[in-house]
């Protein structure tokens, strides 16, 4: 009993440190989902636009729940997830609506659902047991592993489709096999037990209702205290690694500056400008400059080298910026023009000036290895490129990560470039650097699990629940994904 009342006093602490929570009392009460902690889903934008979509509605509140930090300890002390809000179990709501960002995060699902007493797979739930609705950025490139575990998954932009369903559930309350029906009528809902594997086309939201802001702001956030909101919604590019490309729903959208910074709450100390290509924004200038001449500080989700100034640079400087993150994506010139990413050396070389220039501390540039085709000759391209930078600005970081191909892009189906292949060439990259730059990979082997749920199946998101039940190491992984066919 102790283990519950520390879990609940930690909640409390949670929502007293927090603004812009919503207190409602409502008839229907959603458990809002996010598969990884706090810190992470308080720093998710879309998250927190469905938490203010449903909280918007008339007789309907939303209730968040997230991930615990120690999922050993609840486990131990047989505690359940708690909703924030109401601090009650998430297996007591009659829905619970998780957004999930990308492949990594179905472990966490998973684990949310067990410790709460909900059979983690669909077909095993019976009436009494919530409604299990999963949404969020995975949804643009291959739901399809969640669809053992889902009741329904909303793809893509779901500010319209949120309201519709909840209007359906209200209508055929008391059937779910009706209310499941009407569902996999609509555009834009997959409900698995109905389509199988067949999933239907992301949904769009109307202009009319961008841009998305963050209803809650928190210290205790990866983003602290920061406001979030979005400036684009897509991107005007062509990158044919990219779910987010200029082909998925309509190319870039852009935000009014004027809408952008009148809706910032004048309590906003740090506003965080969100979207896929924020700098591709044509008045970007003009929006940095209206948050940091109000005293404020700024974030900006994706920089590109192509579109910094030294007017911008100097603005992020004065907004708090002390590292200018940048990306490159492929190792060398030749792969750039493969992947069609439009950044080259004289962009990045600028970049270094400038952060040199306005006094950033650091030049971060995020890049993969293990594109179709990658040769060493790309790697010491890399290496060479690097030195230059390093000797322009003194401290240059290299955030580097396994190219993991996804669905709804053009690279979609190309072959996983190997573990080994990829530790060999980020030795070949350390080497080559002798410590002048530093290197930050992400795990290549946690790459090859990410690879196989991109491209995978209902039977992949099985060999998940397998992993996930086997303790979810990475030789839990190989063993669960070889049984069930997908062997390395």
């Amino acid at each position: 009993m102790s283990g519950t009342w520390e879990t609940l006093e930690r909640g409390r602490e949670l929502l007293a440190a927090e603004t812009g929570t919503a207190c409602k009392e409502a008839e229907v009460r959603v458990a809002l989902l996010y598969p990884s902690p706090y810190r992470v889903a308080m720093s998710s934008l879309g998250y927190q636009a469905i938490y203010g979509v449903l909280n918007d509605l008339p007789g309907v509140a939303a209730d968040r729940a997230v991930l615990p930090e120690d999922t050993s300890a609840y486990r131990r002390s047989r505690i359940p997830v708690f909703s924030l809000e109401r601090q009650e179990p998430i297996g007591q709501y009659p829905v619970v609506a998780a957004s999930v960002a990308y492949e990594l995060e179905i472990p966490g699902l998973l684990e949310c659902l067990d410790l709460s007493g909900i059979p983690v797979l669909a077909a095993e739930r019976e009436a009494t047991h919530p409604l299990v609705i999963a949404g969020g950025p995975l949804t643009f490139s291959n739901p399809v592993p969640l669809g053992p575990f889902c009741d329904i998954i909303l793809m893509g932009e779901a500010e319209e489709s949120v309201p519709w369903l909840i209007s359906q559930l209200w209508e055929h309350e008391g059937s779910r096999d009706a209310f499941l029906a009407t569902v996999a009528k609509h555009s834009g809902a997959w409900v698995p037990s109905v389509h199988g594997e067949a999933v239907p086309k992301v949904a769009m939201a109307s202009r009319e209702l961008l841009p998305a802001r963050s209803r809650i702001m928190t210290p205790h956030a990866e983003l602290s205290s920061m406001f979030l909101t979005e400036a684009v919604r897509g991107c005007s590019r062509g990158c044919t690694y990219c779910v987010m490309r200029r082909s998925t729903n309509g190319g870039m959208r852009v935000i009014d500056p004027g809408k952008i910074l009148g809706g910032i709450p004048e309590a906003a100390r740090r506003v965080g400008l969100v979207g896929a290509s924020v700098t591709d924004h044509p008045r970007i200038a003009e929006i940095v400059r209206g948050i940091v001449e109000s005293g404020r500080e700024v974030g900006i989700s994706s920089l590109r080298a192509d579109r910094l100034s030294d007017e911008l640079v100097g603005l992020l400087a004065r907004g708090g910026y002390r590292t200018l993150t940048v990306a490159s994506d492929g190792a060398s010139e030749r792969l750039r023009a493969f992947i069609e990413r439009k950044t080259y050396e004289r962009h990045l070389l600028r970049a270094a000036e400038l952060a040199k220039k306005h006094g950033l501390t650091t030049l971060k540039i995020y890049m993969m290895v293990g594109l179709p085709g990658e040769e060493e000759a790309d790697i010491d391209e890399l290496v060479r490129f690097t030195l230059e930078l390093a000797r322009i600005h003194p401290r240059v970081a290299l955030g580097v990560s396994p190219f993991v191909a996804k669905r709804n892009t053009p690279l979609d189906r190309a072959p996983w470039d190997g573990i080994g292949r990829i530790e060999r060439k980020l030795e070949r990259l350390r080497l080559g650097l002798k410590g002048r730059a530093t290197v930050r990979p992400t795990s290549s082997r946690w790459g090859f699990v990410e690879y196989m749920l991109a491209q995978g199946d209902m039977a992949t998101g099985l060999a998940a629940m397998d992993a996930w039940r086997a303790g979810g190491s990475f030789a839990a992984w190989k063993k669960a994904l070889a049984a069930r066919g997908h062997a390395m």
